[in-house]
């Protein structure tokens, strides 16, 4: 058993877990030393006499005079029949269980420098998913990236996970990119061959959406580097050196700023029809005002700019903001973000709906400090992506117009077009932890459980009927 770390939700567990094993064994034949097996350490003798039938070596049992393996050290000795070729010519393979190297290092120089949020690798790991569906044209291929906490610098796939290392390595050379100080993350398993190029690079941390193997483990941990494994669902393992993990929060940094946060309008979008509620949602009566009135307000405090994306202006007249309509009229939430976006004084935009009374101030700055230079910054809630509580950039523009010009409504379908930061669910649950902010009210019911949940409150009035919305009175 090996202790380890679980990251989830900002903090780091310790905890005894088992390691997937990686065995070396020697394969001396006829007292030639053949080859090495880098192997799991079951029934080494079943993969002995298999390597050897299938290079043609043997054929039969007879053909065996000898098959002696010792597990204590790790050796096998074989004697058969006839004599092996004088010449033995080395196939390197793809490297996913029968690659060969000319040498594994026993100890290799600690690799120092680096220092990475969770974000950033969660980031990385995200991006590699998508360049591989983006260049992908079937399965079965192995990818992996190289990335420096903030952008993707180099990507490579191949049906070898080790070759993926070496193409990056190679076109890092050909090209005088450094890559000591950088992260990996690869979608195969890290074995000890994998674990020791990177070692070789400078490469001070190792991510991969599956296991590493023992052998790995160790060498990460004498050589000083990261090894991260399980990296999905807003978690990860973490197998060696967890202290080059920055784990303050950089959405949690800015839950105590405050002021008005530079280069972004606050967009809100009136524009649903809401037919479940029967009503406009953004005009019911709430905190003494109307619906729209308060989540208003909390933009206002938040942002120099407000803008309000409505087909109907007249309705707002109240509001102290610009109100604007869609440049492409009926095509949904995403032409009212195109809307709000062209219109913004500023760079880029933080958009809501007119009907999520839970916002969170603390994750709306948080996630306003990390969104870079991306076109759009997406957080996750345990239900996925929530397009509707995002940043957006000018720079999406383009690809927004073309979008509504040849009929896509739906927001997502334009993430593989600009570059998107998703923020996993994970870090988001750190400042809202019952993801409150992206609830919506929909219905007459969701209306009611706003009203009664305040009504319990402490300080506020039990008597809100007449407040209540004239067609649901009758309830």
């Amino acid at each position: 058993m090996k202790t380890v770390y679980t990251y989830s939700k900002g903090r780091l567990t310790s905890t005894e877990e088992g390691v997937v094993n990686e065995f070396p064994l020697a394969l001396t034949v006829n007292g030639r030393e053949l080859a090495t097996l880098i192997a799991s350490p079951h029934d080494l003798r079943f993969l002995v006499a298999g390597f050897l039938r299938l290079q043609g070596f043997v054929s039969s049992v007879a053909d065996f005079e000898m098959l002696s393996v010792c597990n204590d050290y790790g050796i096998a000795n074989v004697r058969i029949k006839g004599e092996l070729p004088e010449r033995l010519k080395p196939v390197l393979t793809s490297g996913c269980g029968t690659g060969i190297t000319f040498s594994l290092p026993e100890r290799l120089a600690a690799v120092s420098g680096g220092s990475f949020t969770p974000a950033a690798l969660f980031d990385l790991m995200d991006r590699l998913a998508r360049e591989a569906d983006r260049y992908r044209t079937h399965g079965g291929i192995h990818s992996a990236a190289i990335g420096d906490g903030k952008e993707l610098i180099l990507y490579a796939e191949d049906i070898g996970r080790h070759n993926t290392l070496d193409r990056i390595a190679g076109e890092a050379l050909l090209k005088g990119i450094d890559l000591a100080g950088r992260m990996l993350v690869t979608s195969g398993r890290v074995s000890t061959e994998l674990a020791a190029k990177a070692a070789l690079l400078g490469i001070p941390l190792i991510a991969s959406r599956t296991s590493p193997t023992d052998k790995a483990v160790q060498l990460c941990d004498d050589a000083g580097i990261t090894l991260i494994g399980y990296v999905r669902g807003g978690k990860f393992t973490v197998y060696s050196h967890p202290e080059r993990l920055h784990l303050t929060q950089e959405l949690s940094e800015q839950v105590t700023a405050t002021g008005r946060i530079p280069g972004i309008t606050g967009v809100i979008l009136a524009g649903g029809e809401s037919r479940r509620m029967g009503s406009n949602k953004a005009l019911l009566p709430y905190k003494g005002g109307q619906f729209i009135e308060a989540i208003y307000r909390q933009h206002a405090e938040l942002f120099d700019e407000v803008i309000v994306v409505t087909n109907n202006p007249e309705l707002y007249a109240f509001l102290p903001c610009r109100k604007v309509t869609d440049l492409h009229v009926g095509k949904g939430a995403l032409a009212g973000i195109h809307a709000g976006l062209h219109h913004s004084s500023n760079p880029h935009i933080f958009v809501t709906a007119c009907d999520m009374p839970y916002l969170n101030s603390g994750l709306i700055r948080g996630l306003a400090a990390v969104r870079g230079n991306y076109a759009a910054l997406v957080p996750e809630s345990d239900s996925g992506t929530e397009p509707l509580h995002a940043f957006y950039g000018k720079t999406a523009l383009p690809a927004m117009d073309e979008a509504l010009a040849a009929g896509v409504r739906r927001i997502v379908r334009l993430f593989d077009r600009f570059p998107v930061r998703i923020v996993p669910a994970a870090e988001v649950g750190c400042l809202d932890p019952e993801f409150g902010s992206f609830r919506n009210i929909n219905t007459p019911d969701d209306y009611y459980r706003l009203r009664d949940g305040e009504r319990a409150e402490p300080g506020v009035s039990a008597d809100c009927s007449k407040d209540q919305p004239a067609e649901m009175m009758a309830r």
